[in-house]
């Protein structure tokens, strides 16, 4: 029994959040929060890790609310058991359907709609000049906010569009990870320090996602790529 204590406990539910204030931060230090919360979110390997202690460093000079977060989870991780970490980290983030860190998945699920919405993100990705890898769909969270901290000019403000406009899955991704009491809570709410305040049909949208969770009509996502064409990225 001892082996599957990670699991998340069985009736948990999330409720939705307060709002966070956000807090004033100038260009380079939005590319320090975003690309340390790029990292400390990815699979805790060997080489996340690693990086973790570069993170800790950087972010010595961020406000506090947004630097104590980051530190911390740097630290959580670098302190925890390495097995322990990965299995949490996939019963989080692989198994749960309000942990998804694929930003369109929260509007469209696994719908016919999912497709469109990711050409999008290619798009946007194409606009800004980023190459992306193929280890993931374009709007996994972490991708996103590393275009935002090493995109330049254009990246950044493309990455600010792309998480404005997917802020209500933010915020569902953030209370489900806070009702597991997850580790990787503390990466999304500095995330959402960054970002403007939440108004009011984005807390709708939020609270009705809260409830009911992603749209669901499972099919396939192959050919995302032929689809949008000439999207307003410029």
């Amino acid at each position: 029994m001892s082996r599957l204590a990670f699991l998340p406990r069985p009736g948990v539910r999330a409720k939705q959040l307060d709002p966070l204030a956000p807090v004033p931060l100038d260009d380079r230090g939005r590319a320090v929060a975003h690309m340390s919360a790029s990292v400390l979110l990815a699979y805790p390997d060997d080489a996340t890790l690693t990086a973790a202690v570069t993170v800790r460093d950087a972010v010595a000079g961020l406000p506090a609310p947004v630097r104590d977060r980051l530190a911390g989870l740097a630290t959580t991780l670098l302190d925890g058991d390495p097995s322990a970490l990965q299995a949490e980290y996939v019963a989080t983030f692989d198994l749960r359907r309000r942990c998804a860190m694929y930003l369109s998945y929260y509007a469209a699920g696994d719908t016919r709609r999912r497709g469109a919405a990711l050409v999008r993100f290619v798009e946007a990705y194409r606009a800004a000049g980023f190459e992306t890898t193929q280890d993931e769909l374009p709007d996994y969270l972490p991708t996103v906010l590393e275009l935002s901290a090493r995109g330049g000019p254009d990246g950044a403000r493309i990455a600010g569009a792309l998480l404005s406009a997917h802020r209500d899955g933010i915020e569902v991704l953030r209370s489900a990870l806070a009702a597991q009491r997850s580790p990787w809570t503390a990466a999304v709410e500095a995330v959402c320090l960054t970002l403007p305040p939440v108004d009011a049909a984005t807390a709708e949208r939020i609270a009705d996602l809260v409830a009911a969770g992603p749209p669901a009509e499972l099919v396939g996502l192959t050919g995302y790529g032929d689809e949008g064409k000439d999207l307003p990225w410029a």
